[in-house]
């Protein structure tokens, strides 16, 4: 008698793991392309101005496109969700997306990342819609240095009110992303740190990084995360903290008089990439394996073309299977090679 097929749905399949035993346990949804600041790092204004194409809002994923793939992803191991952009708070009715994505089981946590000058406005309402936490992007406390670093848009104490609401809202922990450029911004690291010491606000400092194609990227512009170390220690000794999970990207320390607690993010020094579990997803419903991605793969095609959902779980599925992303760890010989590929733009898929 033949054997009986056994035939397992795909949705009870085991979480994929990449050719380098990666399982994928993170999502980053860009929301919108646009942004109301003008970065130089990420989107230098003499390159995104005023005449520049974004995507029409019928070229970006609706919410329910959005969720409807969201739900896939967390079939396949996904866990955790972060809402970037762009400048995710641009996108309209924001909170609406925020409460079906905390309804999908499965997910545990769902995050944003922003540069918080709108934030005041609407921290309240993301609260209530079941965000958890919440990061701003905030690269310096002196107004001058912080209005050259986002293009001369917005301004600094908007930020710092969006936190404070934030704050009383209750999106905690709140963490503060500070990329650090030597001679650029890196003589006030330190007033960050004393700024929000004591607060329950987590400053992380994050090393210069060439992502994307524009932002002129040189080795010698990178500020260790060590040195950063050594420099605040002087002032406020720490003591490391263990990982809170694996495939955490910060290293976290402790204030050794207990005020809280510092992090750093050495992508470039210290490269993670062997416990990277983090898929990303552009406004357009491209799928990218890595931060530093040189092609990613149309899900909106198959959204908008009438694909089932086990035919777009195929399509994750195999992306995920044959990824091979470790771009950190092979930066030198790869940006040494000619024709050095192009890569993505941060503002299309996040940070």
């Amino acid at each position: 008698m033949p054997a009986t097929e056994v035939v397992v749905p795909l949705n009870a399949m085991a979480t994929p793991r990449d050719t380098l035993a990666r399982p994928i346990r993170d999502l980053r949804i860009s929301v919108m392309d646009r942004c109301n600041f003008r970065c130089p790092y990420c989107m230098p204004r003499e390159t995104y101005h005023e005449k520049y194409r974004f995507l029409g809002s019928h070229e970006r994923l609706s919410f329910d496109e959005i969720v409807r793939l969201a739900r896939l992803f967390v079939q396949l191991g996904v866990r955790k969700l972060r809402l970037t952009g762009g400048e995710p708070l641009l996108r309209a009715n924001l909170a609406d997306l925020i409460g079906d994505l905390t309804a999908i089981p499965g997910v545990e946590d769902v995050a944003l990342t922003t540069n918080g000058v709108l934030l005041a406005k609407c921290a309240a309402e993301l609260k209530a819609a079941g965000l958890k936490r919440i990061t701003v992007s905030l690269d310096s406390l002196d107004a001058e240095i912080f209005a050259r670093l986002s293009g001369g848009f917005g301004g600094l104490e908007d930020v710092l009110d969006g936190i404070e609401h934030a704050r009383r809202a209750g999106l905690e922990p709140i963490k503060i992303n500070a990329v650090i450029q030597r001679g650029v911004n890196d003589h006030t690291a330190l007033e960050l740190v004393k700024h929000f010491r004591g607060t329950g606000v987590i400053v992380r400092f994050i090393e210069y990084m060439d992502v994307g194609n524009r932002n002129h990227w040189r080795q010698e512009l990178v500020v260790p995360s060590k040195e950063l170390v050594a420099r605040i220690s002087e002032h406020w000794p720490l003591r490391p903290l263990e990982r809170e999970y694996r495939g955490e990207v910060a290293e976290r320390y402790a204030f050794a008089d207990g005020q809280g607690e510092v992090g750093f993010i050495s992508s470039v020094t210290q490269p993670f990439c062997g416990d990277c579990s983090r898929a990303r997803l552009s406004s357009d419903g491209v799928i990218y394996t890595c931060l530093f991605a040189t092609h990613g793969t149309s899900l909106r095609d198959g959204l908008r073309g009438g694909a089932s959902d086990d035919q777009l779980l195929d399509i994750i599925r195999n992306v995920w299977l044959s990824r091979t992303d470790r771009y950190s760890e092979l930066r030198a010989r790869l940006r040494s090679s000619a024709p050095e590929q192009r890569k993505v733009e941060m503002f299309y898929i996040g940070g």
